[in-house]
């Protein structure tokens, strides 16, 4: 039987308690805790009451539009912290006792994308040597495509659709910037228009990629049409095509797929730039993750913790996923567009 002071600490399932306090402390916002954490913010709000009661006094104070710790909320997170690293080492050491992931995993992704996922996957597959893993490259169009579809298991999207029965995960910033040669007369310019812009020669990706779309929606917003010169289907051939000098492109600061031999580009100074965008994993949320989906999902989290934006968008739906992951590996296969085992 536990102590008598430390009864108060079970009467309302204080650990759930605790991962909502340490979500709305760590974002300073109850709406974001909810969104991270697939609750509904009403829920958010009683947890938070239920450990105010149990412990006897205030733990935040309103802030504008944000919360902030109380000086005896600051003393509860410090202990909270601590009780989550024990349950996290606790984890760890119940690994070896856990199923291996094993089966196949199924990803889908835009071909800027190639380098960032590359990368995830070799990480993973070190550590989880028995799922395969077939990876598909495809335009935005297609992408979507397959997501109607449930074709495959997760989706990487610049700019996920904001469709109520989807799910999306923020995992990595990924800008869009503008570039040119490093020979170009704007590379050392400063102060930069769109309008200047809309004046050269571009180069942009094929119809049906998500970067052109965002491209020429921001042209259209400023009442402006642009000279297109070149239309290419890989964001490594737009960068080709404006280093040996075609014209400027708007592409993702992030986009050289590994081995590609990128000419040196300069970005531009050039107003309302870089554009905020972050690579998201979207699933259906009908369509409960696998094992290795889940612990792929998982894994990117932890890798990309402090890229990522706190929040989470996503459906009120069964979210749950088994993230054991102990070890796997990688099976790539040939794809439209790449060289490993992409499709």
């Amino acid at each position: 039987m536990p102590q008598p002071r430390l009864r108060r600490y079970f009467r309302h399932g204080t650990l759930p308690q605790l991962a909502v306090f340490e979500a709305s402390a760590r974002l300073r916002s109850f709406t974001r805790a909810a969104d991270e954490l697939h609750l509904a913010q009403p829920t958010v709000s009683a947890q938070i009451r239920k450990l105010t009661d149990t412990i006897g006094t205030p733990l935040f104070e309103q802030v504008g539009r944000n919360v902030r710790l109380t000086d005896a909320g600051r003393r509860v997170h410090e202990h909270c912290l601590e009780v989550l690293a024990v349950f996290t080492r606790l984890d760890d050491s119940l690994q070896s006792f856990r199923q291996a992931v094993s089966g196949e995993l199924r990803l889908a992704i835009a071909g800027a994308a190639t380098g960032f996922v590359t990368q995830a996957i070799a990480s993973y597959g070190d550590t989880h040597p028995d799922v395969s893993i077939v990876v598909r490259i495809e335009n935005r169009t297609r992408l979507l495509e397959r997501l109607a579809a449930r074709e495959d298991d997760l989706y990487l999207f610049a700019d996920p659709p904001e469709a109520g029965d989807i799910v999306r995960q923020p995992v990595l910033a990924n800008p869009l910037v503008v570039v040119a040669s490093p020979g170009h007369r704007w590379a050392r310019a400063r102060g930069l228009k769109l309008v200047d812009l809309a004046r050269e020669p571009l180069v942009v990706r094929e119809p049906g990629s998500g970067t052109r779309a965002r491209v020429l929606a921001l042209f259209a917003q400023a009442g402006l049409a642009p000279t297109v010169r070149i239309e290419l289907a890989s964001d490594d051939a737009v960068r080709q095509a404006i280093g040996h000098g075609a014209g400027l492109g708007i592409v993702p600061r992030q986009s050289s797929a590994p081995g590609s031999a990128a000419l040196p580009l300069a970005e531009l100074d050039v107003e309302g730039f870089p554009l905020e965008r972050y690579w998201h994993f979207a699933y259906s949320a009908r369509a409960r993750l696998t094992p290795a989906a889940g612990a792929f999902l998982q894994h990117v989290r932890e890798a990309t913790r402090t890229e990522a934006p706190a929040a989470v968008e996503a459906n009120p739906a069964d979210r749950r996923t088994d993230l054991y992951a102990t070890r796997a590996g990688v099976r790539v296969a040939p794809p439209r567009v790449s060289a490993m085992r992409v499709m």
